[in-house]
């Protein structure tokens, strides 16, 4: 936790990990076996459970839990009451923390706020999820997803700008001005 910043009223139990230069807001909660990378942004009352780990560079907006078997890798933004499962099926009278669920939230993505994410799926690189979006099977890379369920509404660049495909299936990012190719169904970067 050296160099790092903990609101007073956020609470850190012993075990954690947390890299340099995280911060973490108030009422924050954060379980002995999480893992918070480096330059992370933890809002407030956010919870952060066992076995959670979060990469470096990330962006967790205020009221998310992180729950167990969820791994967000670098560089990805949360926004605000984003909601995650670790369970398909829970009952409150059946203990089903063998049955838990990975969720993958892949390298620099985006997930819009109130949107929910059901466990086992994966949220490719650089992927957009629209705000209130339910999340119910994988979402590409590039991919922008939204609606219940989500659906597919297009493609985004790596800085989230919608990308119009040629006859050819090549884009341009209007910010970066980065070139994109569509094949398949599966969109790179060149």
């Amino acid at each position: 936790m050296q160099n790092s910043f903990i609101h007073t009223t956020a609470v850190i139990d012993e075990g954690a990990i947390i890299g340099e230069g995280t911060f973490i807001w108030h009422f924050s909660h954060v379980m002995p076996k999480a893992i918070i990378g480096r330059n992370c942004n933890i809002g407030q009352n956010c919870f952060i459970d066992n076995n959670a780990l979060i990469g470096d560079r990330v962006k967790i907006q205020n009221n998310v839990s992180v729950y167990s078997a969820v791994i967000i890798e670098d560089d990805v933004f949360i926004g605000p009451s984003v909601v995650f499962t670790n369970v398909i099926n829970p009952r409150s009278f059946i203990n089903r923390k063998a049955e838990f669920k990975t969720t993958l939230v892949k390298k620099g993505c985006t997930i819009g706020a109130n949107a929910t994410i059901i466990c086992g799926n994966i949220i490719g690189e650089y992927a957009l999820v629209g705000a209130g979006a339910v999340v119910t099977c994988n979402v590409l890379p590039y991919e922008l997803v939204m609606g219940n369920p989500a659906s597919h509404g297009g493609w985004v660049s790596k800085s989230g700008e919608k990308l119009l495909f040629d006859e050819d299936g090549e884009a341009i990012c209007p910010l970066t001005k980065e070139v994109y190719k569509l094949e398949e169904n599966a969109v790179t970067c060149l």
